[in-house]
């Protein structure tokens, strides 16, 4: 589990690209200290298993449905990556439950400055819409952020300098793809919800003249 908080930029030094998979290095001189072969570095806010450490550099595999869901497959030799090593069971909680687990990606429809602020809309999906509500959390290529906006096409957040200069997000321009995980706890909820009113139905449909005559109750 992560929490979105970006521990340091780090930088793609290599691709090699399979036919729907690659397998990416990445130099991260704060995520790979005191990090072992098989622990979980969240790149962009996809979580990866790291195959080889040496030094400052890490190796991580990337199969064929990640590429498909996320924009890790957009990267290229030099390309700047958000990193994040998963959360220690005594670590501080600062910003929300990120599973490292993208559900899609979103395009920057639009990037503009207010004082110490940028305003970053992002348009989406309607099936990634559904779980962001205004002042929920939301995780862009890894960032945890709150929506300051939503709508039937996009959603707005709006970057703090600190956030700006601590991952890649300010360097992004309109027209970019972006890594998107909504809030998990949304999911559950509905999935719950959905099982539900699924039981509900086939409860209801069960009871009919000849169950409550048989029950004596006609």
């Amino acid at each position: 589990m992560f929490t979105g908080i970006i521990e340091e930029v780090g930088e793609i030094k290599s691709i090699q690209k399979g036919a729907k998979s690659a397998r990416l290095t990445i130099k991260g001189v704060v995520v790979t200290k005191n990090s072992h072969i098989g622990d979980s570095i969240a790149v962009n806010g996809v979580c990866l298993t790291a195959t080889t450490i040496e030094g400052d550099l890490f190796t991580a595999d990337v199969m064929a449905e990640t590429m498909r869901r996320s924009a890790l497959g957009r990267l290229a030799a030099g390309s700047k990556v958000n990193l994040e090593r998963a959360m220690p069971a005594d670590g501080r909680f600062g910003g929300h439950i990120v599973s490292g687990h993208i559900d899609g990606t979103g395009t920057i429809r639009s990037m503009k400055k207010e004082e110490n602020a940028v305003w970053v809309e992002v348009e989406a999906s309607q099936q990634l819409l559904r779980y962001i509500i205004e002042k929920g959390s939301i995780a862009i290529d890894g960032i945890s952020l709150t929506v300051a906006y939503v709508d039937d096409t996009s959603f707005k957040v709006s970057i703090i300098p600190h956030t700006g200069s601590a991952t890649t997000l300010l360097d992004k321009r309109v027209g970019d793809v972006v890594n998107l995980e909504n809030d998990v706890i949304g999911k559950y909820v509905e999935k719950l919800l959905h099982t539900t009113e699924e039981q509900t139905k086939e409860a209801t449909s069960a009871i009919d003249t000849n169950f409550l005559a048989k029950h004596g109750f006609l």
